[in-house]
């Protein structure tokens, strides 16, 4: 047997895996590696709120 690499991106995933299930299960061995959730880093995006002449009313806090 010989081993066969792929990266693929999720729109294709569920297309190859197709496939495969149609090939006879005796000639192959399929390892599946999903580290796409925790592998990528994730992007933080900041956002800024002016609050300059904001005024906190701690009595209508209380209120609500």
């Amino acid at each position: 047997m010989r081993t066969l690499k792929v990266e693929l991106k999720d729109t294709l995933f569920e297309k190859v895996i197709a496939f495969f299930n149609m090939l006879p299960k005796t000639d192959f061995k399929l390892f599946v590696d999903d580290k796409s959730p925790s592998g990528t880093p994730k992007k933080l995006n900041s956002l800024s709120i002016k609050t300059k002449g904001y005024k906190f009313n701690r009595e209508e806090a209380n209120e609500r």
